[in-house]
């Protein structure tokens, strides 16, 4: 795995190490918070894999269940919403996530208000995270034939305004001091997957194998079979290097807190 691009990353020692393009020097708690099942995996499935096996504590918080996930008109919400939780679980194990938590808002609908800040507050003091991931709330357009989702980016906004300023200052919902014992913390990295410009592009081609088998577990959502599938992701993703090889990039807007 050797990082690209952008100037502010080394080259990525390979077995993994905690040295590494990152800059941590111990293992890190990440919380990735993202708007529907498949999400992560299709955002930064080989970024999560490489975290997974380096031992790094990485949960999800989901905010659908991706309940309209479906374009058959007999499949009822309620059964798809089951059928992509237990979908969730099996990639995220495959990731050697640590944990999966869902929200239950409905697909389609969601809204960066005051009601989705608290609740994230909520998951990130109860975690404490020094890592928070989501999707860049300022991607409108990832492709020129593609819209992003509407829950894509209402997820980076929420994420952003819970991040910064509510879960670091007590005076943002004090009852979850008072009642529930969770004490403000302040986050040390914001990480953007998909984001309208990048600070840092790495290059997963050794994890992307993982990302795939993590992806085909959302049956569900695929519409061939998986050799099909996977054949049809690697022809869309390769990029041909100066070296004439095929690599697989995965893209974020870093922040860094000083």
């Amino acid at each position: 795995m050797v990082a690209a691009d952008v100037g502010n990353v080394n080259d990525v020692k390979f077995p993994p190490v905690l040295e590494d393009f990152e800059g941590w020097k111990e293992k890190k708690k990440i919380l990735v918070i993202l708007a529907h099942p498949d999400d992560p995996e299709f955002f930064m499935g080989a970024t999560l894999a490489r975290w997974g096996a380096l031992g790094h504590e990485v949960r999800y918080c989901i905010l659908t269940t991706g309940q309209k996930g479906s374009q058959d008109l007999k499949q009822k919400p309620e059964d798809l919403a089951e059928i992509r939780k237990r979908e969730q679980q099996n990639a995220a194990d495959t990731l050697l996530i640590k944990s999966v938590e869902f929200l239950d808002y409905v697909d389609g609908e969601v809204v960066p208000d005051m009601k989705m800040c608290k609740q994230l507050v909520r998951i990130i003091r109860k975690y404490s995270p020094q890592i928070v991931v989501s999707s860049d709330p300022l991607n409108y357009f990832p492709a020129t034939n593609r819209v992003n989702h509407p829950d894509h980016r209402a997820a980076g906004q929420a994420v952003l305004d819970a991040v910064f300023p509510a879960a670091g200052n007590p005076m943002f919902f004090p009852d979850l001091i008072s009642e529930e014992k969770l004490m403000p913390i302040n986050v040390a990295e914001l990480w953007f997957s998909i984001p309208a410009e990048a600070n840092l592009v790495v290059d997963v081609s050794r994890y992307f194998d993982q990302k795939i088998k993590a992806i085909l577990c959302h049956k569900s959502q695929l519409n061939m079979d998986d050799a099909k599938f996977e054949e049809m992701l690697k022809t869309r993703w390769a990029i041909i290097n100066e070296q004439k090889q095929s690599v697989f990039l995965e893209r974020f807007r870093r922040i860094v807190f000083g």
